[in-house]
């Protein structure tokens, strides 16, 4: 191979950076993702022209930058963001795929899927108004979600008088909550989003700030993809089996590789049978290769005709998860009918789907100050709650703290299929440790 792992690790850590925007309403989300994209220059000219339009058709004299994201006729019209915006722009330094996702409480559902894959989470508060319960909600699901960097983005800064005394106490209020909740890291930058302060170019009305821009941030955060360290995991989703003239006794089985590396002549298991084989050869792109890594889609032949289908789990011999038929996870639950004890649900996990029923419902968190409602009952839309499940098949499941891919699963109603559930295997939040921060600059500290 011309790459390495090592070499394939650290691209990946420079190249791509997938962030989320949240926050409570009107702190500014949509105009802090419109500066951004703006001010670096990822704008195509018809887009901006598209928004002068629109801005000068409402009566404003200058572009109004949250039209840029806010795409929905619903959103426009309320001045909110309603769904979660995807957008795509890269710098010469990073590309990045950003989530803006809605602050209203109704569609805290809506952040856990834009959170539910990002490596930064960028939460915006009001200076005006400093924490409030929506800010602590959306830094409680950061930490559920085990996001590994989270940004307190201060905005408004130009209508409190760039007041250095505002920002730092906003952003200790903020650093002590977020590390009950065990967030590794936190960095907290005063911005104006309306006016371009500290989101590309530096503010000239801050100077006692000393940290970096939003963008310098997000283009230099470092982002770990240990990927000879990860738990090796490949879902299947495909048996190949052509049965040609050219490949007459070809049977490889396909899929994304979710974590880790899988290496030709490596012993692995199968899950959740538990049959044993080694690896003697890997496909990629149509040629062989001696190692395959995450993310790629990958086809593994073995020595062994072992009965292995959709929905199986290949992993080394030497570190395979438990297979269990109790599951006991956080959720959160995105759908308007409530998940209630007793109900029958489907299970996804991974390339598996399994049938499973909810045992029991132990606790409710409430996230604004973390206490528990214990044995609720049910879950309606938004709740964040603990569960019980029993599945009908054993599956091979680890903890999301060990690995955000193959410890998530979502529950579906069997009737239409909707999405009820997103799931988190394991403990709730990670344990409180000591907590990096990037907020103690000149001129100031706490």
């Amino acid at each position: 191979m011309s790459t390495t792992i090592e070499q394939f690790a650290d691209l990946s850590a420079t190249t791509l950076l997938r962030f989320a925007t949240a926050g409570s309403v009107d702190d500014g989300k949509s105009t802090l993702v419109g500066r951004l994209l703006h001010d670096s220059k990822s704008v195509l000219t018809d887009q901006l022209e598209a928004v002068e339009a629109a801005s000068a058709k409402r009566g404003q004299d200058a572009p109004d930058l949250a039209l840029l994201t806010d795409g929905l006729r619903a959103e426009r019209e309320q001045g909110i963001t309603i769904d979660v915006a995807y957008r795509y722009f890269a710098t010469p330094r990073r590309r990045f795929i950003l989530a803006d996702t809605p602050g209203h409480v109704q569609y805290t559902r809506n952040m856990v899927t834009g959170a539910s894959t990002a490596d930064l989470a960028l939460v915006l508060v009001d200076a005006r108004n400093g924490v409030v319960e929506q800010t602590r909600r959306h830094a409680a699901v950061a930490a559920l979600l085990r996001v590994p960097h989270v940004v307190l983005a201060v905005n408004k800064m130009d209508l409190v008088g760039y007041e250095e005394a505002v920002f730092a106490a906003i952003a200790e209020e903020f650093t002590t909550y977020a590390a009950e909740l065990g967030v590794p890291e936190i960095t907290a930058i005063p911005i104006s989003a309306l006016a371009g302060d500290n989101v590309v170019e530096p503010s000239a009305h801050m100077d006692w700030y000393g940290g970096p821009t939003v963008l310098e941030h997000l283009e230099t955060v470092p982002v770990s993809h240990d990927l000879t360290g990860c738990h090796a995991r490949l879902p299947v989703q495909y048996v190949i089996r052509p049965q040609t003239a050219e490949h007459p006794d070809y049977r490889g089985y396909a899929g994304q590789i979710a974590a880790g590396t899988f290496r030709v002549g490596e012993s692995v298991t199968v899950l959740p049978s538990g049959r044993t084989s080694t690896i003697s050869g890997i496909d990629l792109l149509g040629e062989s290769v001696d190692v395959a890594w995450t993310p790629q889609s990958v086809t593994l032949l073995l020595d062994d005709d072992v009965d292995i289908s959709r929905g199986d789990l290949i992993v080394p011999s030497g570190d395979a998860p438990a297979t269990t038929q109790d599951v006991e996870a956080t959720v959160c639950h995105v759908a308007d009918q409530p998940l209630a004890v007793g109900h029958r649900v489907l299970l996804k996990h991974g390339t598996r789907t399994v049938k499973a029923i909810v045992k029991d419902i132990p606790s409710r968190l409430t996230l604004d100050d973390l206490s528990l409602h214990p044995h609720p009952g049910q879950l309606v839309a938004n709740d964040i709650g603990r569960v019980k499940i029993r599945t009908a098949e054993p599956l091979p499941l680890d903890s999301y703290a060990d690995s955000r891919r193959t410890g998530a699963f979502i529950l579906i109603d069997p009737a239409d299929g909707t999405t009820l559930t997103a799931g988190m295997v394991g403990e709730s939040f990670a344990s409180p440790e000591p907590v990096k921060t990037d907020v103690d600059y000149d001129g100031w500290d706490f």
